[in-house]
């Protein structure tokens, strides 16, 4: 069921509810919720209009040169997030982007899906779209946290290396504390979900026509696919950007822009 732009646009005024609330609370988020809004109705339009010349076309040249433009912008949007220096952070993400999205996705596409096509636009772009979206949000919140750990309790770190431990043995707790805290909440609404909460995949695909059960075995390999690809894509971004963020006694050179 399609919804004309009269209806969207009548369901864009609960927006009004929350505004309401920032407004009066002072929070002064009243003015980046507009922006946000408006970048994302602008970005959505423009990025449906392009998506339906993708599936059109079906070139597999022009989907991979799309994965390669997501990743290019979600390393731009971790930079921004994260405010690292683009010689620590640039390189690092972006093949933990690629490499982690290839890995899970063409698993996902070839094995789990057994399409005789993993390039076909319909399911290789919105598979990477949604694998790259998030390794976005782990990303930011563990090298925010790894980094921003070791800034400001670089005593204890200097302690550890000073009496005998390994790089990785006094990088170790901070990168514990990095995925722990990035990771608690996917761990949180997976085990919920279904029950206290619908997700918003599920709830797309029913409402689009698929049956019950063929939408919960998607959420099932989304929840999955995403929490593997942003567990290889963290990895590689965290021990690729260490190569640049220390130098070679161990000492944590200037990371923040």
């Amino acid at each position: 069921m399609d919804i004309d732009f009269l209806s969207l646009a009548i369901g864009l005024l609960l927006l009004c509810i929350p505004l309401f609330f920032l407004w009066v609370l002072r929070t002064g988020l009243v003015r980046a919720t507009l922006v946000a809004a408006g970048r994302m109705i602008l970005q959505l339009f423009l990025i449906s209009i392009y998506l339906r010349y993708l599936f059109e076309w079906d070139n597999p040249w022009l989907n991979m040169l799309w994965v390669l433009i997501m990743a290019v912008v979600a390393t731009h949007a971790l930079g921004q997030r994260t405010r690292l220096q683009w010689r620590v952070l640039a390189l690092p993400a972006f093949v933990g982007f690629i490499v982690a999205a290839a890995a899970v996705g063409f698993y996902f596409l070839l094995f789990v899906l057994h399409l005789d096509n993993p390039f076909g636009a319909r399911y290789f772009i919105p598979i990477m779209g949604i694998l790259m979206g998030n390794m976005l949000g782990v990303n930011v919140l563990t090298l925010s946290t790894f980094y921003s750990g070791i800034a400001r309790e670089h005593a204890t770190y200097y302690y550890l290396l000073g009496n005998g431990a390994t790089r990785f043995e006094a990088w170790l707790p901070f990168m514990r504390e990095a995925v722990i805290k990035s990771f608690t909440p996917c761990i949180a609404n997976m085990a919920v979900m279904g029950i206290v909460a619908l997700p918003g995949t599920m709830i797309g695909q029913i409402l689009g026509g698929s049956a019950p059960d063929v939408a919960v075995k998607y959420q099932m390999m989304i929840v999955i696919i995403t929490m593997t690809a942003s567990m290889i894509s963290l990895i590689l971004t965290l021990f690729l950007s260490t190569r640049q963020a220390f130098d070679d006694f161990g000492r944590l050179g200037q990371v923040m822009r």
